[in-house]
């Protein structure tokens, strides 16, 4: 008697747009890899990379802070987001903390992807977790600790 195989579940598809309001910003396929290497499955997000201005407004609007801020999250359901990356800021940083502006990316486009996921970084034991994934995704895309001081 033949036998019919059980068809294998198929892993939803994430889908992730790259919205640009500054050019400077790594390529809109690395910025893609940076966050499907941290997003769950099924997830559809948008990926922002924003100035200082907008950067400003939105910090304001929904954090009641009143200055650009280098990355922001937005979840509006367990499978949809928004994650807003602040060039300026970002390239700031990046300089003043000897990085490359690519792995600077790469670091807060995961870490604003895994804040979607409901990661934080409130309390010391929450923070440790997110830094050791954030590490291990990291490695996984060939980039250095971000943690570590040279």
């Amino acid at each position: 008697m033949p036998t019919t195989k059980t068809p294998r579940k198929r892993r939803p598809r994430s889908k992730v747009v790259v919205q640009r309001a500054v050019g400077a910003a790594p390529a809109a396929a690395a910025l893609r890899r940076y966050a499907l290497a941290a997003i769950a499955p099924g997830t559809q997000l948008t990926l922002r990379v924003v100035g200082t201005a907008e950067g400003r407004l939105l910090n304001g609007s929904f954090r009641k802070r009143d200055y650009a801020t280098n990355v922001l999250s937005f979840s509006y359901d367990r499978r949809h987001g928004d994650v807003v990356l602040c060039h300026p800021v970002i390239a700031k940083e990046a300089r003043q903390q000897g990085k490359s502006l690519r792995a600077h990316y790469a670091h807060l486009t995961v870490h604003g992807v895994l804040h979607l996921r409901g990661h934080d970084h409130l309390r010391k034991s929450d923070a440790a977790r997110m830094e050791r994934m954030q590490i291990l995704i990291l490695r996984h895309l060939g980039f250095a600790d971000p943690y570590t001081v040279k």
